[in-house]
């Protein structure tokens, strides 16, 4: 993972922000349009003066998607990490295909590919969230209930269970969840780069920095380790010692069995 895989490829996520600026300027010049019971890809129609605009919005999202998953993946951890990188790819070429194919034209393939891109982002981020944990647990919590809410509200969409946002509200909680969690997440990679770069090779392998770290942190534990033994020991009682009486404090007082009580002024062997 080199320095320039971080670098594009958290760009490509910050960038998927233009999504809600082209979306806006698109709506802006749509008469009567809302955001709450009309859909996005209405956008995109012909009815829409926006509409080129609009479209290469959803083709430009998707390449975003699919260019950051693919440069920052050597960058995930574990199976979260290596399973957000295919899901992803698959939200992004939903939306590319989105833009390609408007509502008004093939329907069929434009269904198909939002639904896509709507449980493929939701997916995504759950995976991605456990990609990222061992880096930021707070942004691992984030895409989790970020990608948590897209899932959920995916199936209130095709359900059309809209509960009061109206149908293009119950869309936009399905669909806005990728363009917010993804420049959370490249940012956040982009950002830390400096620190996970030292600590890795480029091969993926632990740097000399990090394995004296972990040596160090090994031999501090080993150490700690055998300071417990030895003030245990030092609190275990003498093998072999009787108790004959107790000393002017009242507590018990230990002999050897090298005591000669016939002749108390003996010197004692040590």
């Amino acid at each position: 993972m080199t320095d320039s895989r971080y670098r594009w490829g958290g760009l490509a996520w910050v960038l998927t922000l233009q999504f809600f600026v082209v979306e806006a300027i698109a709506a802006l010049q749509y008469e009567g349009y809302s955001y709450s019971a009309d859909v996005i890809s209405d956008l995109g129609t012909a009815t829409s003066p926006a509409r080129l605009l609009m479209n290469a919005s959803f083709v430009l999202q998707g390449v975003l998607i699919i260019t950051g998953a693919l440069l920052l993946r050597p960058g995930l951890a574990g199976t979260g990490g290596r399973l957000a990188r295919p899901v992803l790819v698959v939200a992004g070429l939903g939306v590319l295909l989105v833009g390609l194919f408007p509502s008004d034209g093939n329907t069929t393939v434009h269904t198909i590919a939002a639904g896509a891109h709507f449980l493929g982002g939701g997916i995504g981020l759950i995976a991605l969230a456990y990609g990222v944990r061992p880096r930021s647990e707070a942004l691992g919590t984030t895409l989790a209930l970020l990608g948590l809410v897209g899932v959920i509200a995916t199936i209130f969409f095709a359900s059309a269970v809209f509960v009061g946002l109206g149908e293009g509200g119950m869309e936009r909680v399905a669909g806005y969840v990728v363009p917010l969690g993804l420049p959370l997440a490249g940012a956040t990679l982009w950002r830390q780069k400096d620190d996970w770069l030292a600590l890795t090779n480029p091969d993926g392998t632990p740097s000399r920095r990090q394995l004296r770290e972990d040596a160090r942190l090994e031999r501090a534990q080993r150490a700690a380790e055998r300071d417990a033994a030895l003030e245990a020991a030092a609190h275990r009682p003498s093998e072999g010692a009787t108790p004959v009486g107790t000393s002017a404090a009242g507590t018990p007082v230990e002999e050897s069995d090298d005591f000669d009580p016939d002749d108390p002024w003996a010197p004692r062997r040590r």
